[in-house]
Protein backbone atom coordinates (compact mmCIF):
# COMPACT_ATOMS: atom_id res chain seq x y z
CA UNK A 1 0.00 0.00 0.00
CA UNK A 2 2.64 2.37 0.97
CA UNK A 3 5.18 3.27 -1.63
CA UNK A 4 8.95 1.76 -0.27
CA UNK A 5 11.92 4.18 -0.10
CA UNK A 6 13.94 3.44 -3.33
CA UNK A 7 17.36 4.33 -2.02
CA UNK A 8 16.53 2.54 1.55
CA UNK A 9 18.48 -0.59 2.74
CA UNK A 10 16.29 -4.06 3.32
CA UNK A 11 16.37 -5.69 6.40
CA UNK A 12 18.82 -8.15 4.78
CA UNK A 13 21.28 -5.62 3.74
CA UNK A 14 21.05 -3.35 6.42
CA UNK A 15 21.34 -6.48 9.01
CA UNK A 16 24.31 -8.10 7.07
CA UNK A 17 26.27 -4.57 6.89
CA UNK A 18 26.10 -4.35 10.26
CA UNK A 19 26.57 -7.77 10.96
CA UNK A 20 29.74 -7.92 9.03
CA UNK A 21 30.74 -4.42 10.71
CA UNK A 22 30.45 -6.04 14.14
CA UNK A 23 34.06 -7.25 15.51
CA UNK A 24 35.03 -7.70 19.18
CA UNK A 25 36.30 -4.18 19.24
CA UNK A 26 32.42 -2.73 18.16
CA UNK A 27 30.99 -4.49 21.71
CA UNK A 28 33.54 -3.81 24.77
CA UNK A 29 33.49 -5.60 28.14
CA UNK A 30 31.27 -3.54 30.66
CA UNK A 31 32.86 -0.46 32.06
CA UNK A 32 32.46 0.60 35.79
CA UNK A 33 29.55 3.40 36.07
CA UNK A 34 29.32 5.29 38.96
CA UNK A 35 26.49 5.95 40.59
CA UNK A 36 24.08 8.36 38.52
CA UNK A 37 23.53 12.01 39.65
CA UNK A 38 20.41 12.65 41.47
CA UNK A 39 18.06 15.64 40.66
CA UNK A 40 15.06 16.84 42.16
CA UNK A 41 11.29 17.93 41.29
CA UNK A 42 8.24 19.02 43.25
CA UNK A 43 5.77 19.70 40.05
CA UNK A 44 4.26 16.94 38.90
CA UNK A 45 0.76 16.20 36.80
CA UNK A 46 -2.64 15.08 38.48
CA UNK A 47 -2.44 11.07 38.55
CA UNK A 48 -4.20 9.49 35.31
CA UNK A 49 -5.40 5.96 35.81
CA UNK A 50 -6.14 3.46 33.34
CA UNK A 51 -8.99 1.76 34.47
CA UNK A 52 -12.72 2.56 33.00
CA UNK A 53 -13.16 4.86 36.44
CA UNK A 54 -10.54 6.85 35.11
CA UNK A 55 -10.97 6.56 31.54
CA UNK A 56 -8.41 3.93 30.52
CA UNK A 57 -5.92 6.89 30.59
CA UNK A 58 -2.67 5.96 31.01
CA UNK A 59 0.43 8.40 30.19
CA UNK A 60 3.09 7.56 27.55
CA UNK A 61 5.01 10.60 26.38
CA UNK A 62 4.79 14.43 26.53
CA UNK A 63 5.98 17.29 24.19
CA UNK A 64 6.54 20.88 25.09
CA UNK A 65 4.96 23.51 23.38
CA UNK A 66 7.08 26.86 23.97
CA UNK A 67 5.26 29.66 23.28
CA UNK A 68 6.39 32.89 20.98
CA UNK A 69 6.14 35.65 23.14
CA UNK A 70 5.31 34.70 26.83
CA UNK A 71 7.32 31.57 28.20
CA UNK A 72 4.33 31.41 31.36
CA UNK A 73 1.86 30.40 28.76
CA UNK A 74 3.63 27.39 27.23
CA UNK A 75 2.25 24.10 27.70
CA UNK A 76 3.07 20.66 27.65
CA UNK A 77 0.52 18.16 25.93
CA UNK A 78 0.99 14.18 26.65
CA UNK A 79 -0.83 11.14 25.49
CA UNK A 80 -2.57 8.73 27.75
CA UNK A 81 -3.48 5.86 25.21
CA UNK A 82 -6.88 4.84 25.34
CA UNK A 83 -7.40 7.93 27.72
CA UNK A 84 -6.96 11.17 24.49
CA UNK A 85 -4.71 13.81 25.28
CA UNK A 86 -3.74 15.85 28.17
CA UNK A 87 -3.19 19.45 28.34
CA UNK A 88 -1.23 21.17 30.99
CA UNK A 89 0.30 24.35 32.25
CA UNK A 90 3.90 25.33 33.53
CA UNK A 91 2.54 24.47 37.41
CA UNK A 92 1.46 20.92 35.84
CA UNK A 93 -1.92 22.49 36.47
CA UNK A 94 -4.89 20.35 33.80
CA UNK A 95 -5.90 22.60 31.23
CA UNK A 96 -7.43 20.32 28.73
CA UNK A 97 -8.69 16.75 28.42
CA UNK A 98 -9.17 15.31 25.15
CA UNK A 99 -11.15 11.89 24.88
CA UNK A 100 -9.38 9.15 21.82
CA UNK A 101 -12.08 9.87 19.31
CA UNK A 102 -13.03 7.77 16.20
CA UNK A 103 -10.30 8.83 13.48
CA UNK A 104 -12.36 10.79 10.45
CA UNK A 105 -12.35 7.73 8.22
CA UNK A 106 -14.92 5.49 6.85
CA UNK A 107 -13.48 2.09 8.71
CA UNK A 108 -12.82 3.92 11.76
CA UNK A 109 -12.11 3.02 15.37
CA UNK A 110 -11.41 5.03 18.56
CA UNK A 111 -8.23 6.10 18.72
CA UNK A 112 -5.72 5.06 20.95
CA UNK A 113 -3.05 7.91 21.70
CA UNK A 114 0.99 6.64 21.77
CA UNK A 115 3.59 9.57 21.39
CA UNK A 116 3.13 13.66 20.37
CA UNK A 117 5.31 15.71 18.77
CA UNK A 118 5.39 19.76 18.08
CA UNK A 119 5.74 20.95 14.57
CA UNK A 120 5.67 24.49 14.21
CA UNK A 121 4.80 27.07 11.63
CA UNK A 122 2.88 25.00 9.61
CA UNK A 123 0.65 26.63 7.20
CA UNK A 124 -3.44 25.63 7.34
CA UNK A 125 -6.20 27.57 5.69
CA UNK A 126 -4.07 30.57 5.27
CA UNK A 127 -2.68 30.94 8.56
CA UNK A 128 0.29 29.88 9.98
CA UNK A 129 -0.36 27.13 12.79
CA UNK A 130 1.91 25.11 15.55
CA UNK A 131 0.69 21.84 15.63
CA UNK A 132 0.46 18.59 18.25
CA UNK A 133 1.05 15.37 15.80
CA UNK A 134 0.25 12.46 17.51
CA UNK A 135 0.23 8.48 16.53
CA UNK A 136 -2.77 6.90 16.49
CA UNK A 137 -2.08 2.80 17.56
CA UNK A 138 -5.68 1.65 16.39
CA UNK A 139 -6.09 3.89 13.35
CA UNK A 140 -2.37 3.30 12.68
CA UNK A 141 -2.43 6.71 11.31
CA UNK A 142 -1.44 10.14 12.42
CA UNK A 143 -3.72 13.04 13.85
CA UNK A 144 -3.37 16.28 14.18
CA UNK A 145 -4.51 19.35 16.75
CA UNK A 146 -3.84 22.86 16.00
CA UNK A 147 -2.26 24.66 19.17
CA UNK A 148 -4.27 27.75 19.87
CA UNK A 149 -1.78 30.63 20.20
CA UNK A 150 -2.86 31.81 23.71
CA UNK A 151 -1.35 28.46 24.66
CA UNK A 152 -1.90 28.40 28.36
CA UNK A 153 -4.61 31.09 28.39
CA UNK A 154 -7.05 29.48 25.76
CA UNK A 155 -9.86 27.71 26.40
CA UNK A 156 -9.08 25.43 24.68
CA UNK A 157 -5.54 24.81 23.40
CA UNK A 158 -5.95 21.91 21.21
CA UNK A 159 -8.53 21.61 18.28
CA UNK A 160 -8.34 18.42 15.77
CA UNK A 161 -7.70 19.09 12.01
CA UNK A 162 -7.32 15.80 10.91
CA UNK A 163 -8.19 15.50 6.96
CA UNK A 164 -10.33 12.62 6.69
CA UNK A 165 -9.42 9.02 5.38
CA UNK A 166 -5.30 9.44 5.60
CA UNK A 167 -3.89 5.85 4.53
CA UNK A 168 -2.94 3.35 7.07
CA UNK A 169 1.41 3.63 7.82
CA UNK A 170 1.98 0.23 8.11
CA UNK A 171 -0.49 -2.21 7.19
CA UNK A 172 -2.57 -2.91 3.92
CA UNK A 173 -5.80 -2.72 5.71
CA UNK A 174 -8.48 -2.67 8.72
CA UNK A 175 -7.72 -6.67 9.72
CA UNK A 176 -3.88 -6.25 9.01
CA UNK A 177 -4.81 -3.20 11.50
CA UNK A 178 -6.40 -5.11 14.13
CA UNK A 179 -3.37 -7.08 15.05
CA UNK A 180 -1.76 -3.84 16.30
CA UNK A 181 1.11 -3.77 14.53
CA UNK A 182 0.70 -0.23 14.07
CA UNK A 183 1.61 3.51 14.77
CA UNK A 184 3.92 3.77 17.62
CA UNK A 185 6.51 6.16 18.46
CA UNK A 186 6.83 9.76 16.91
CA UNK A 187 8.55 12.48 15.94
CA UNK A 188 8.31 15.58 14.15
CA UNK A 189 11.42 16.30 11.42
CA UNK A 190 11.50 19.95 9.77
CA UNK A 191 14.61 20.25 7.69
CA UNK A 192 13.19 23.71 5.70
CA UNK A 193 10.88 26.19 5.83
CA UNK A 194 7.54 24.95 4.25
CA UNK A 195 8.61 21.00 4.69
CA UNK A 196 7.27 18.76 7.72
CA UNK A 197 7.64 15.09 8.25
CA UNK A 198 6.67 12.36 10.59
CA UNK A 199 9.30 9.60 11.78
CA UNK A 200 7.11 6.78 12.87
CA UNK A 201 8.01 3.54 14.22
CA UNK A 202 5.83 0.79 13.92
CA UNK A 203 4.53 -1.52 17.38
CA UNK A 204 6.45 -5.31 17.23
CA UNK A 205 8.44 -4.97 14.22
CA UNK A 206 11.70 -3.31 13.19
CA UNK A 207 10.59 -0.98 10.80
CA UNK A 208 10.91 3.48 10.25
CA UNK A 209 8.74 5.02 8.15
CA UNK A 210 8.57 8.95 7.27
CA UNK A 211 5.74 10.62 5.94
CA UNK A 212 5.31 14.26 4.75
CA UNK A 213 2.89 16.06 6.18
CA UNK A 214 0.33 18.30 3.83
CA UNK A 215 -2.93 20.41 3.96
CA UNK A 216 -6.13 18.62 2.35
CA UNK A 217 -9.28 20.49 2.26
CA UNK A 218 -8.56 22.66 5.06
CA UNK A 219 -6.98 20.09 7.26
CA UNK A 220 -3.82 17.79 7.85
CA UNK A 221 -3.01 14.91 6.54
CA UNK A 222 0.43 12.91 4.92
CA UNK A 223 1.83 11.38 1.88
CA UNK A 224 5.15 10.37 0.22
CA UNK A 225 5.17 7.45 3.10
CA UNK A 226 8.70 6.23 2.97
CA UNK A 227 10.29 2.90 5.29
CA UNK A 228 13.21 1.07 5.99
CA UNK A 229 13.68 -1.98 7.74
CA UNK A 230 16.08 -1.79 10.90
CA UNK A 231 18.20 -5.35 11.99
CA UNK A 232 16.35 -7.82 14.20
CA UNK A 233 19.44 -10.44 14.83
CA UNK A 234 23.19 -9.16 15.15
CA UNK A 235 26.65 -11.18 15.15
CA UNK A 236 28.36 -11.45 18.32
CA UNK A 237 31.98 -11.89 19.22
CA UNK A 238 32.15 -14.94 20.08
CA UNK A 239 30.72 -15.79 16.52
CA UNK A 240 27.09 -16.02 17.59
CA UNK A 241 24.02 -14.47 16.29
CA UNK A 242 21.93 -13.06 19.14
CA UNK A 243 18.68 -11.78 18.58
CA UNK A 244 16.45 -10.26 21.83
CA UNK A 245 14.21 -12.44 23.30
CA UNK A 246 10.39 -11.56 22.36
CA UNK A 247 7.30 -13.29 22.26
CA UNK A 248 5.96 -15.12 19.38
CA UNK A 249 5.29 -12.92 16.76
CA UNK A 250 7.17 -10.18 17.79
CA UNK A 251 10.63 -8.12 16.55
CA UNK A 252 12.48 -5.90 19.08
CA UNK A 253 10.69 -2.23 18.49
CA UNK A 254 11.34 0.79 18.43
CA UNK A 255 9.54 3.65 19.73
CA UNK A 256 11.26 6.73 21.09
CA UNK A 257 12.76 8.86 18.36
CA UNK A 258 14.02 12.51 18.23
CA UNK A 259 15.35 14.75 15.62
CA UNK A 260 18.09 16.69 15.42
CA UNK A 261 16.55 19.74 13.23
CA UNK A 262 20.11 21.01 12.29
CA UNK A 263 21.56 18.01 11.06
CA UNK A 264 19.02 15.47 9.79
CA UNK A 265 20.18 13.01 12.46
CA UNK A 266 17.64 10.51 13.34
CA UNK A 267 18.11 9.42 17.03
CA UNK A 268 16.00 5.95 17.76
CA UNK A 269 15.73 3.97 20.57
CA UNK A 270 15.04 0.25 19.59
CA UNK A 271 13.70 -0.87 22.88
CA UNK A 272 15.39 -3.90 23.81
CA UNK A 273 18.85 -3.58 21.68
CA UNK A 274 20.42 0.28 22.57
CA UNK A 275 20.51 3.81 20.69
CA UNK A 276 20.90 4.36 17.10
CA UNK A 277 21.96 7.20 14.71
CA UNK A 278 21.22 7.44 11.21
CA UNK A 279 20.33 9.90 8.81
CA UNK A 280 17.40 11.09 6.98
CA UNK A 281 15.84 10.67 4.87
CA UNK A 282 15.61 7.56 5.25
CA UNK A 283 18.32 5.36 3.42
CA UNK A 284 20.51 8.48 3.00
CA UNK A 285 24.53 9.11 4.34
CA UNK A 286 25.68 5.32 5.23
CA UNK A 287 24.75 2.72 7.36
CA UNK A 288 23.42 3.34 10.91
CA UNK A 289 24.98 3.48 13.98
CA UNK A 290 24.31 1.76 17.49
CA UNK A 291 25.49 3.80 19.44
CA UNK A 292 25.14 2.78 22.86
CA UNK A 293 23.50 -0.99 23.51
CA UNK A 294 21.39 -2.14 26.09
CA UNK A 295 23.28 -3.74 29.62
CA UNK A 296 22.33 -7.47 28.54
CA UNK A 297 22.67 -7.01 25.02
CA UNK A 298 24.06 -10.64 23.70
CA UNK A 299 22.83 -12.05 26.54
CA UNK A 300 20.72 -15.24 25.01
CA UNK A 301 17.32 -15.43 26.63
CA UNK A 302 14.43 -18.31 26.42
CA UNK A 303 10.50 -17.20 25.85
CA UNK A 304 8.81 -18.89 28.78
CA UNK A 305 5.16 -19.17 27.59
CA UNK A 306 3.99 -20.12 31.22
CA UNK A 307 5.13 -16.95 32.53
CA UNK A 308 5.40 -15.00 29.29
CA UNK A 309 8.87 -13.78 29.94
CA UNK A 310 12.56 -14.30 28.75
CA UNK A 311 14.31 -16.03 30.93
CA UNK A 312 18.62 -16.15 30.66
CA UNK A 313 19.72 -20.11 29.29
CA UNK A 314 22.79 -19.58 30.89
CA UNK A 315 22.11 -17.17 34.14
CA UNK A 316 25.33 -16.91 34.35
CA UNK A 317 26.26 -15.33 30.80
CA UNK A 318 27.55 -11.30 31.09
CA UNK A 319 26.74 -10.62 27.38
CA UNK A 320 28.30 -7.53 25.25
CA UNK A 321 26.20 -4.77 26.70
CA UNK A 322 26.81 -1.27 27.36
CA UNK A 323 26.57 -0.02 31.23
CA UNK A 324 24.05 3.01 30.57
CA UNK A 325 20.64 1.79 29.20
CA UNK A 326 18.94 -0.93 31.01
CA UNK A 327 16.08 -2.50 28.71
CA UNK A 328 14.09 -0.64 28.29
CA UNK A 329 15.28 2.04 26.35
CA UNK A 330 12.44 4.67 25.55
CA UNK A 331 12.11 8.27 25.15
CA UNK A 332 14.52 10.22 23.19
CA UNK A 333 14.88 13.82 23.11
CA UNK A 334 17.70 16.83 22.52
CA UNK A 335 18.92 19.84 23.71
CA UNK A 336 19.78 22.32 21.78
CA UNK A 337 23.12 24.16 22.69
CA UNK A 338 25.42 26.61 20.06
CA UNK A 339 26.21 25.12 16.89
CA UNK A 340 26.08 21.16 16.77
CA UNK A 341 27.24 21.41 20.12
CA UNK A 342 23.98 20.48 23.00
CA UNK A 343 22.77 16.39 24.44
CA UNK A 344 20.67 13.85 23.51
CA UNK A 345 18.81 12.55 26.50
CA UNK A 346 17.89 8.55 26.87
CA UNK A 347 15.37 7.17 29.38
CA UNK A 348 16.63 3.85 30.56
CA UNK A 349 13.17 2.49 31.34
CA UNK A 350 14.71 -0.77 33.59
CA UNK A 351 16.74 1.03 36.41
CA UNK A 352 14.59 4.47 36.45
CA UNK A 353 17.57 6.37 34.90
CA UNK A 354 18.35 8.75 32.31
CA UNK A 355 20.99 8.57 29.97
CA UNK A 356 23.24 11.55 28.79
CA UNK A 357 25.00 12.21 25.94
CA UNK A 358 26.78 14.39 23.33
CA UNK A 359 25.05 15.37 20.65
CA UNK A 360 27.97 16.05 18.65
CA UNK A 361 30.72 13.60 17.19
CA UNK A 362 30.49 9.97 18.49
CA UNK A 363 27.93 10.89 21.09
CA UNK A 364 29.99 10.16 23.57
CA UNK A 365 28.40 8.69 26.91
CA UNK A 366 28.27 12.36 29.42
CA UNK A 367 26.86 10.69 32.63
CA UNK A 368 23.46 9.73 34.07
CA UNK A 369 20.59 10.65 36.77
CA UNK A 370 18.14 9.66 38.50
CA UNK A 371 15.02 11.88 39.30
CA UNK A 372 13.76 12.08 43.13
CA UNK A 373 10.60 13.73 44.57
CA UNK A 374 10.21 16.55 47.32
CA UNK A 375 7.57 18.37 48.61
CA UNK A 376 4.84 15.76 48.19
CA UNK A 377 6.25 14.62 44.63
CA UNK A 378 7.12 11.24 44.05
CA UNK A 379 10.37 9.34 42.72
CA UNK A 380 10.59 8.94 38.47
CA UNK A 381 10.03 5.49 38.09
CA UNK A 382 9.89 3.54 34.68
CA UNK A 383 10.09 6.20 32.47
CA UNK A 384 8.70 5.97 29.36
CA UNK A 385 8.62 9.32 27.30
CA UNK A 386 10.47 12.36 27.52
CA UNK A 387 10.81 15.42 26.35
CA UNK A 388 13.62 18.59 26.90
CA UNK A 389 13.54 22.32 26.11
CA UNK A 390 16.51 24.49 26.16
CA UNK A 391 14.24 27.47 26.02
CA UNK A 392 12.97 29.41 29.67
CA UNK A 393 9.40 28.34 30.24
CA UNK A 394 7.17 29.50 33.23
CA UNK A 395 9.25 29.64 36.41
CA UNK A 396 12.27 27.28 34.37
CA UNK A 397 14.32 30.02 32.96
CA UNK A 398 17.21 27.39 32.54
CA UNK A 399 14.97 25.24 30.28
CA UNK A 400 12.58 22.36 31.06
CA UNK A 401 12.37 18.19 31.12
CA UNK A 402 9.02 16.60 31.07
CA UNK A 403 9.02 12.74 31.97
CA UNK A 404 6.25 10.27 32.00
CA UNK A 405 6.38 8.24 35.20
CA UNK A 406 5.01 4.68 35.84
CA UNK A 407 3.80 4.31 38.60
CA UNK A 408 2.85 7.15 40.36
CA UNK A 409 2.64 6.44 43.99
CA UNK A 410 1.75 9.34 46.88
CA UNK A 411 -0.29 9.86 49.43
CA UNK A 412 -3.16 10.95 47.26
CA UNK A 413 -2.88 8.61 44.83
CA UNK A 414 -5.03 5.51 44.98
CA UNK A 415 -2.69 2.56 44.78
CA UNK A 416 -4.73 -0.30 44.04
CA UNK A 417 -5.04 0.94 40.93
CA UNK A 418 -2.24 1.49 37.41
CA UNK A 419 -1.39 5.33 37.85
CA UNK A 420 0.44 7.40 36.01
CA UNK A 421 1.69 10.46 35.27
CA UNK A 422 4.46 13.06 34.11
CA UNK A 423 7.21 15.23 36.36
CA UNK A 424 9.06 18.46 35.56
CA UNK A 425 12.64 18.65 36.09
CA UNK A 426 14.47 22.07 35.39
CA UNK A 427 17.43 21.21 33.36
CA UNK A 428 19.37 23.75 35.26
CA UNK A 429 19.08 21.14 37.77
CA UNK A 430 20.64 18.36 35.62
CA UNK A 431 23.58 20.80 34.37
CA UNK A 432 24.45 21.20 37.56
CA UNK A 433 24.51 17.91 38.89
CA UNK A 434 26.49 16.35 35.72
CA UNK A 435 28.41 19.73 34.68
CA UNK A 436 26.48 20.45 31.44
CA UNK A 437 26.23 23.61 29.95
CA UNK A 438 22.78 26.35 30.18
CA UNK A 439 22.28 27.55 26.77
CA UNK A 440 19.19 29.33 26.64
CA UNK A 441 18.99 30.98 23.12
CA UNK A 442 16.37 30.68 21.12
CA UNK A 443 18.71 30.64 17.89
CA UNK A 444 19.73 27.35 19.45
CA UNK A 445 17.43 25.11 18.30
CA UNK A 446 15.81 25.74 14.65
CA UNK A 447 12.57 25.75 15.12
CA UNK A 448 12.58 28.49 16.64
CA UNK A 449 13.98 31.03 14.06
Amino acid sequence: MTHILKAALSVGTVAAALLAASPAAAFPAVEHRGDPAVVTTDNETPALYDDEEGGNASGDDPAIWVHPKDSHKSIVIVTAKEGGLRVYDMKSRELQSLAATEAPRTDTAKGRYNNVDIAYDITLAGRVVDVAVVSDRYNDQLRFFVIDPAGAAARTPLTEVTAADQRFLFNPDREAVDEEHTAYGLAVWQPKRGETYAVVTQEGATTLATARIVEIDGKLGYTNVKKLTMPSTFKLPDGSTWSPCEEPGVLPQFEGVAVDQKSGVLYAAQEDVGLWRLRLPLGSGGQPTLIDKVTDFGIHDAYDKESEECRPIDPKAKGFGGNRLTADAEGVDIYYGPGSTGYVIVSSQGDDTFAVYDRQGKNAPLGSFRVKGVKGADDVNGSDGLAVTNRPVGDYRQGLLVTHDEPETGPDVDDERDATNFSYVSWGEIANALSLKVTTKAGNDPRFR
